[in-house]
Order: C-alpha cells, then structure tokens, then sequence
C-alpha cells in the first residue's frame, strides 16, 4: 500500500489523540446488564441502550435458542430470493400492531432503514425538512436521495415553518419533515404536536426516529407519539435498544410505503434476512414490553432518583425527562479524564465529545434503565461526587 497514504492516515490519528478524541472500547466479559463484568471487575453500567434491562432476560434467550433449533441459525439470502420465513412476517405485523400502523418491513438495522427510506420514495421534485440535530443515520440517508434538503434549527418550530413555506414556494411537490423522536445526545424530545400541526397546516408527510423512545416512551411505549398522543406518518426504530438490545431495525407506516420499500429500498434488497433467532428474540420483547408497565414504572423512578442525585451533587445537566441523563463537562479531555477515573471507582460510563457532540460540549451520558438498583443509584452518586470533587467540577 502507498507510504504517503497510511502516513496521512497515521498523521490523522495523532492528531485525534492529541486532542483528547481517541475514542477506546473495553472488553466486556458478561452479558449487558446494569452490573456487568470488564475483565474482572464487576462495575455498574449507565451508557447501555438497555432502557428495560432486557438484554439478558431469559425469556428472550430462551426465545432466541428455541428459535435456532426450529429455523436454524441463519438466514443465508436476502428476503426476496429465500430469505422470508414465517417469523420474520409476524414480527412485521406485530410490529405494526403495536405501533398502529398498516404495516412493518425489517431491516439488518435501524441505521439501514433510515438508509434506505427517503430515495425510493422522493425524487428531485420533492423536499426533505431535517431536524439539525438528527442522528446520522437520517443524514446519510437524505444524502441518498435527490428530493431538494433543508435543517431546521433543532425543535424551533418558527424555524421549521418559516422552511416549509421556502419548500412549498419553490414549487416543491411533496415535503417530507424528518426528526428524531429522541435527540439521544441530549435526551430531548421533538415537539411532536407541533410538528404534526405544522404538517397538516403544509400538507407535509411526518417521519420519526424513534429508537430512544420504542419500548418505554407513552403509557403503552409505543414511543414518542404514544407519550404526546399525536399519530406520525412513516416510524423507524430498532430491536437494538429497549426491545432487546441485540440488532435489527425497521419502518412502520401506510400500506403502499411499505409495499414501495419493498421494491426499492437497497438495504432491503441487497442485505442477509435478520436471523431467527433475533427475530424470535423480538417478538418475545415486544410481548414482554406489552406487559412492561412495572418496569416502564421503574425505569422512569430511576430516571428521577439519578437526576436529582446529580442535581444535588452540583452537576451541571441538561433539563428533561427522558432516561437519558447527560452530565455536561465542555472539554474532551475532561470527559475522558472523568470517564476512566469513574470507571476505577465501579462506574461504566462513556465520555461524548466531537465529532459526536459540537467542540466545547463533550459530557458523560448517562443512561437509566430499570435493572438497576437504588443501592447501585447510591454507589454511582457517590462514585461520581468523589471523582468530580478530585477532577475540580465539584466544589
């Protein structure tokens, strides 16, 4: 390979670690879950996706294993060719029941379904109207397609009207408002009622990402439409967060745009079936989840135990009410400093600093979920107000 080519790639990588950026995985060696093992030490977790302590629950491995000795372990096609059993159609179906929609369609993840939805469905003459703060996986997905794109200032609502009316004057045929249900580095949720109001006044199509909210979000959590009582026109998600923790991701909405997808979304088309066991593994979550009111309960219990123990200790966060609980520290260095200092004191924690967040907003995202104990919540108070205390945050 060319000298000077892996020398500008090793340049770059100095240069990220210079910065404080370099970003470093640890080597888990028991399952997720609130308390897990790295190496051997036993620590408690709070940067998991796992909201409903799902991801070792031993109804969905059990469902999982059932799975692999009835339809075996992999799929081995695409969905078109031979790829479509039984399970993965009651999956979809219960997918949409679930989420009062027509119907489902599956994909490896849900960064594929948002990948693949906006191109099969808008062309040139159309428009996209994108949250700023929309995750990647839409981005990406926008890039895609050839409809004319616009960013709104995140959750601005003056904003998002003022680009509907410069979409409808430049004679765009249809508009189509994409945001995140969940702005996960944050933990705030879109203004889903005056989004679909705007929608109705523009006559534009709704379409959210609800993977920080699928599972836990509303008195049925069914997610962030669920939690505002509002209906949205096209919903994407995953089973990699709440509903299980493992892979997997899909698209819910009208009848011809999941018909359409199934034609034309190249995620779709050109990528193996989900194997059975995940999708047994996810049928079984969201029975679970239908039943789950004890541990949404618990899950937003912690979720105000931990704020307001952080409030106390002199935390600086963001305001919300969602599980996720970002603890705001400015500097990359910082957060990765607290990161490994919390971890030598039994806490698992990530720092999130660029390109993930903006430059001068890095922070430890914490993350609530309902296998987690108010004797671990205490520990990992005290962790944090000790190691915030020694790092200078803390009077």
């Amino acid at each position: 390979m060319s000298e000077s080519f892996l020398s500008q790639i090793s340049e770059t990588l100095a240069q990220i670690d210079a910065e404080g950026m370099t970003k470093r995985e640890r080597m888990i060696t028991s399952p997720q879950g609130g308390e897990i093992t790295v190496g051997d030490r036993q620590v408690i977790n709070l940067c998991a996706n796992n909201y409903l302590g799902l991801a070792d629950h031993p109804d969905l491995i059990s469902a999982a294993k059932g799975a692999m000795g009835d339809k075996g372990f992999g799929m081995a096609s695409v969905r078109f060719i031979c790829g479509t059993q039984d399970i993965h159609r009651e999956l979809e179906q219960r997918l949409a029941t679930f989420l009062h929609k027509d119907d489902a369609i599956l994909f490896a993840a849900c960064f594929d379904a948002n990948g693949g939805l906006f191109e099969p469905l808008l062309g040139p003459e159309d428009a996209i109207i994108s949250d700023s703060l929309n995750h990647a996986s839409i981005i990406d997905g926008v890039r895609l397609c050839k409809a004319k794109r616009y960013r709104y200032l995140n959750n601005d609502m003056n904003d998002l009207e003022a680009w509907l009316k410069q979409a409808r004057a430049d004679g765009a045929r249809h508009i189509m408002i994409a945001t995140d249900g969940v702005f996960s580095m944050d933990g705030y949720l879109a203004k889903l009622p005056e989004i679909s109001a705007l929608a109705d006044k523009y006559d534009a199509v709704v379409m959210v990402d609800d993977c920080h909210a699928t599972g836990f979000m509303g008195p049925n959590g069914a997610g962030t439409p669920d939690h505002f009582d509002v209906d949205v026109d096209i919903l994407t998600g995953t089973l990699g967060k709440a509903l299980g923790g493992a892979i997997g991701g899909y698209i819910a909405g009208p009848q011809p745009v999941i018909d359409l997808l199934r034609q034309r979304a190249r995620p779709y088309l050109f990528s193996n079936s989900l194997p059975p066991a995940i999708v047994a593994a996810g049928l079984e979550a969201i029975r679970l989840v239908e039943q789950g009111a004890a541990l949404r309960h618990q899950l937003f219990e912690n979720t105000r135990y931990w704020r307001a123990g952080l409030e106390k200790l002199g935390f600086t966060l963001l305001p919300g009410e969602h599980p996720i609980v970002p603890v705001m520290l400015g500097e990359a260095q910082l957060a990765q400093d607290m990161a490994a200092r919390l971890f030598d004191e039994g806490v698992y924690v990530s720092g999130f600093f660029f390109p993930v967040v903006p430059r001068g907003q890095a922070r430890i995202r914490t993350q609530m979920n309902a296998a987690l104990t108010r004797d671990d919540l205490d520990r990992a108070l005290a962790a944090f107000g000790k190691v915030g205390r020694d790092l200078g945050i803390l009077p």
